[in-house]
């Protein structure tokens, strides 16, 4: 029964969705659409409409490569043995989907094991990008995708070849199509590299318009309740936009590119700080296509503008900032001057970091008992706390959340346990039949029988072992293998907040909020499960315990008070007791302990000093070697700086960063100064 697609004209907006698959239509060579949008809003309708309005395509009878029968020099190795015999055949251009959970073998192709097992022979079994040559291939959430199985298809897609070297096979096909992926951004991004490999972009949304809506709804109701009368209501436009991509399709070698249109291409991409050159030459290709389907004879600014957007939406880069100036040489004249406002302020933090400490030695919970160190944080004696302090001290203050920032990685290390889950933080080996196939083990444990390496090890005793059943291959229990996979996923990220009223001061709760709330939205990325801590005045409290709604966890971030002093210790010792009581639950688990705060702990649970006690107490929560920790430094970057988050760190053997350092740019400027 011939399936009935929605008509392509019948779609309501989604305008510039519809120009990105028309100009790929038009000109393969344009490589392809990402778009991005939330679900429901008619991207695979239109992938399916579309792929109705192009011409039927001459195959190759049989060929389960789709030769074309008028390009000999393509032809796969089947169609060259058969040269003499060949039989043409038409049919409709495909649109092939791939399933979010395709294995690499299932995409490129692997071992037939039929053939296999009844013939002995290795032949290849053609995988999706077979299917897909000469046609669509549709990837639903493609940023959800192993990046290898990305870099499979888009090496396809960018060399117009499949290459397959696996099994014992070598083999390769042409492999030409219309590359279609779509994603929801806030599920997670694509990398800026795999982004790049597509040709254009189209950004959707739901219609907002509430005629449109409506139009939108009756249309659809129509085509459920009489699919071919709908159909035929729209016949003459599709009809017409069909003919408009075939004849567009001939004209286009025919398009002249002026040489200031290609001039201001560059102009474009420079402007937009691209990296690389491929943008240039994919806003080039979709002017051909546009001017080639508007029937022009050569390429306009206008076709240049239209294009431009589709084409930078997921390349264009921020500029990097202009250095600051320098400040004047002439000390004379600073000496002349009133403090600036940011002089000021560090001289703000650097009274406010003393008198703090000064008040916290001077009010712990134990006697004092042997002096320390006279630069020690804790013995500064020079001022006692100032007004402002009292007032973080005795009032609870509620900060908005600064600004949110993509974020550094955050991973855990490979081993060797076999864990259950999804996610998309950690790779690592999987008790499951699902992920990706990386090798094989003669212990057996999961049942997954990796029948290419069971073949393979059966294969060097079949002259000696007795065929009394007929078999084309005798298999014995010593030859059974069985399938390592490994996937990703998600971690649990336990946040333990610093509430007190020292990150009340110079805005450092309002900043470690935003850090804060951009941990959390990549934990939700990842598919993360969450819990979170936070200690203040006398005591640590479990604001959140474990959950994978990061959507509360957001909500209590923004209502948490801050305010009293800094029981480091009392935050540790719960953060132990959640994280054990997690193991017991789940002993394959690789938490992650993210640490915010400016370490100026001044009260304690014993008799130890607030600050060596909070030393002890992280130095024993790193004994379990499954937790790894990452200390977040908040301390004002002003002119007398304690390092006490750092010594924290220290003893923890934990990631130390300074809150700016989260953000996914600055590491990346530190990795480059520090290979220079």
């Amino acid at each position: 029964m011939h399936h009935q697609v929605y008509p392509f004209s019948a779609i309501v907006g989604q305008d510039q969705l519809k120009q990105a698959l028309i100009l790929n239509a038009v000109n393969p060579a344009v490589g392809g659409v990402l778009i991005r949008g939330e679900k429901g809003t008619a991207k695979s309708t239109a992938v399916r409409a579309l792929a109705a309005l192009l011409p039927e395509i001459s195959v190759v009878r049989g060929c389960p490569y789709s030769c074309d029968p008028g390009r000999l020099h393509d032809f796969c190795d089947l169609c060259r043995q058969n040269d003499g015999s060949i039989q043409e055949s038409l049919r409709q251009t495909r649109v092939i989907t791939l399933p979010l959970n395709a294995t690499e073998d299932r995409v490129a192709g692997g071992i037939d094991f039929n053939q296999a097992i009844k013939k002995g022979r290795r032949v290849l079994q053609p995988g999706l990008l077979a299917k897909a040559h000469r046609g669509i291939l549709y990837v639903d959430e493609v940023n959800l995708l192993d990046d290898h199985i990305v870099d499979i298809i888009l090496d396809a897609a960018a060399s117009g070849r499949n290459v397959i070297e696996r099994e014992g096979i070598s083999f390769a096909h042409s492999s030409r199509f219309i590359l279609v992926g779509t994603m929801n951004p806030e599920e997670g991004e694509l990398r800026p590299q795999l982004l790049d490999r597509f040709g254009l972009c189209a950004e959707i949304s739901s219609e907002k318009d509430p005629e449109n809506r409506a139009t939108l709804i009756q249309r659809r109701e129509e085509f459920d309740a009489d699919p071919s009368g709908f159909i035929r209501r729209f016949e003459s436009e599709n009809n017409r936009i069909a003919r408009q991509i075939v004849v567009a399709s001939e004209f286009l070698n025919s398009i002249t590119m002026p040489r200031h249109i290609r001039t201001l291409i560059c102009e474009i991409c420079t402007e937009n700080n691209v990296a690389g050159h491929r943008a240039d030459l994919v806003i080039e290709q979709a002017a051909r296509a546009m001017a080639a389907f508007r029937e022009h004879a050569e390429v306009t600014i206008d076709d240049i503008r239209e294009v431009a957007m589709l084409a930078l939406t997921h390349r264009k880069r921020e500029a990097a900032p202009s250095p600051p100036p320098l400040p004047p040489q002439h000390d004379h004249d600073q000496k002349e001057e009133p403090p600036s406002e940011d002089n000021a302020d560090e001289q703000e933090d650097s009274r406010e970091n003393q008198e703090q400490d000064s008040r916290e030695s001077g009010q712990g919970n134990q006697p004092e008992e042997t002096g320390p160190p006279a630069d020690s944080w804790e013995s500064r004696p020079d001022s006692q706390p100032n007004d402002q302090e009292r007032k973080n001290d005795v009032i609870d203050q509620i900060f908005e959340t600064g600004e949110t920032f993509k974020v550094k990685k955050f991973t855990t290390p490979k081993d060797r346990v076999l864990r259950r889950g999804s996610g998309r933080r950690s790779r690592t080996r999987i008790a499951q039949k699902q992920g990706r196939y990386v090798k094989s083990t003669s212990v057996a444990g999961t049942g997954d029988v990796a029948l290419d390496a069971t073949l393979r090890a059966a294969a060097p005793h079949q002259l000696h072992r007795e065929n009394a059943s007929g078999l084309a291959v005798v298999l014995r229990s010593e030859d059974i293998r069985e399938k390592i996979r490994e996937r990703r996923i998600g971690n649990f990220l336990l946040f333990l907040v610093d509430a007190s009223g020292s990150m009340g001061a110079r805005s450092r709760m309002i900043a470690s909020k935003g850090a804060i709330m951009s941990l959390l939205l990549d934990a939700y990325q990842k598919r993360d499960r969450v819990a979170m801590i936070s200690f203040r005045k006398s005591e640590a409290v479990v604001n959140l315990p474990p959950t994978s709604s990061i959507e509360l966890a957001a909500g209590l971030l923004r209502e948490m008070p801050v305010g009293g002093r800094t029981p480091l210790s009392a935050g540790i010792a719960k953060t132990y007791e959640v994280l054990r009581n997690y193991l017991l639950r789940e002993p394959t688990a690789r938490p992650i302990v993210i640490i915010i705060t400016d370490g100026r702990s001044n009260v304690s649970l014993g008799e130890k000093k607030p600050m060596d006690e909070a030393v002890d107490f992280a130095a024993r929560l790193s004994d379990d070697g499954r937790i790894r920790i990452i200390v977040v430094d908040t301390e004002s970057q002003g002119l007398v700086k304690f390092g006490l988050a750092q010594k924290l760190a220290g003893a923890m053997n934990a990631q130390y960063y300074k809150i700016e350092d989260l953000k996914s740019e600055s590491l990346l400027n530190i990795a480059k100064e520090n290979a220079q």
